[in-house]
């Protein structure tokens, strides 16, 4: 084995260790990573327009704007969007009769309906038995639901100190990004850290603008539904924008879910309410998915949709809701990473492969009888 081959046998072995001692670390401090975590995702998010400000401003100050921004935004939500949206929940407890009644209408109806299809060749539960049965469940459901209150309060002021903690710690993330890059090129060869620094700089574009662009979208399908809504005196508006503009977030699968749950919320004032609601999540959605999407989202994205419906799908399968909602983003480094190790190589191994050159020459017969012979083509091959 020569000296270059245990050399590089020697880091792979090294990076092999490193990163299974990280994974093992971080499974036994899973809070901090979660606070690092969601730092990173709000850094990211803010990094965009820090940098668009910076040319007009120092880093700081920009920093500085972006956060009075965001931090405006989340005292409106907190002050008018979430009192409001909890105001709609009570609603919905206080019209929980109408639902049950509604429900039990729809098991009458189906149990008869299948009763007269089926007959007696197929045993099916009474009405009795179903109800008797779903009250058994919201009865557990209610009972744990009680018992878990202090578990959920100690839950929600944890939730609160993350992201206070996280939230500060993306103001240092922003402040100290250049050092901690310069820091990490400080372990790669000289030779090369121009390579490495624009593989880093293209990530962190990426997904910033994945995050920034995200976020934004988000906020419009929701703005969106709620204007649509709010003027047709749909009982729960607010609630049902806020559903739309959190499952946006989650492609392909969100936008049904939180269209399902607002119909099923429109169900007590009627068929119509049902439809109209069915009707502007719908078309919010498309012209969201078919305009403002490749417009948003194309420069940070820039993957097929095949490899982005796969994406969010293999995602969803290995890692659950954290998968659905980076799918889309993971395929997109991964592409840049690629491109970034697998180009090179492709276009060194075809610079090396021989071309051939095929020239024809005609060559002419003797002279003297054999003149008037016709002329023989010789195909002659040149490798350069």
């Amino acid at each position: 084995m020569t000296s270059s081959v245990l050399r590089r046998v020697l880091i792979v072995v090294t990076v092999v260790v490193v990163v299974v001692a990280a994974l093992l670390l971080a499974a036994r401090i899973p809070r901090t990573i979660t606070i690092f975590l969601i730092a990173a995702f709000i850094a990211f998010g803010a990094y965009p327009l820090v940098k668009t400000l910076e040319l007009r401003m120092p880093r700081p100050a920009a920093i500085a704007c972006v956060y009075t921004g965001l931090l405006s935004a989340l005292v409106v939500l907190a002050l008018v969007i979430i009192p409001v949206a909890y105001g709609q929940v009570l609603l919905l407890v206080g019209h929980a009769p109408q639902y049950v009644v509604a429900s039990q209408d729809a098991v009458a109806h189906a149990e008869s309906g299948l009763r007269d299809l089926l007959g007696n060749r197929v045993p099916l539960p009474s009405y009795d038995d179903v109800k008797v049965e779903v009250g058994n469940r919201v009865s557990a459901f209610l009972s744990s639901a009680v018992a878990s209150v202090g578990a959920i309060v100690v839950g929600a002021v944890t939730a609160l100190i993350v992201g206070t903690s996280a939230l500060i710690l993306s103001v240092f993330f922003l402040l100290h990004g250049r050092d901690v890059r310069e820091s990490i090129l400080a372990f790669i060869p000289p030779g090369r850290r121009a390579g490495v620094g624009t593989l880093m700089d293209e990530l962190v574009q990426v997904f910033g603008h994945f995050v920034a662009g995200q976020a934004l979208l988000c906020a419009i399908v929701g703005a969106a539904v709620w204007i649509l809504l709010f003027p047709s005196h749909f009982a729960f508006a607010l609630l049902v924008a806020v559903i739309c503009g959190l499952g946006y977030a989650i492609p392909f699968v969100g936008m049904i879910v939180a269209q399902v749950v607002a119909a099923l919320l429109a169900v007590p004032q009627g068929t119509g309410m049902v439809i109209w609601v069915t009707v502007a999540i719908f078309v919010v959605s498309r012209v969201a998915d078919n305009v403002l999407v490749p417009r948003i989202m194309a420069q940070s994205v820039g993957v097929s949709p095949i490899t982005v419906m796969f994406a969010v799908f293999a995602g969803g399968e290995l890692f659950g809701l954290p998968g659905l909602i980076l799918g889309i983003p993971a395929a997109a480094l991964l592409k840049v990473v690629l491109g970034y190790f697998v180009r090179p190589y492709i276009v060194r191994m075809q610079s090396e492969q021989p071309t051939t050159v095929d020239v024809h020459v005609e060559v002419a017969g003797a002279s003297g009888d054999e003149a008037a012979a016709p002329t023989e083509p010789v195909i002659v091959s040149i490798t350069p």
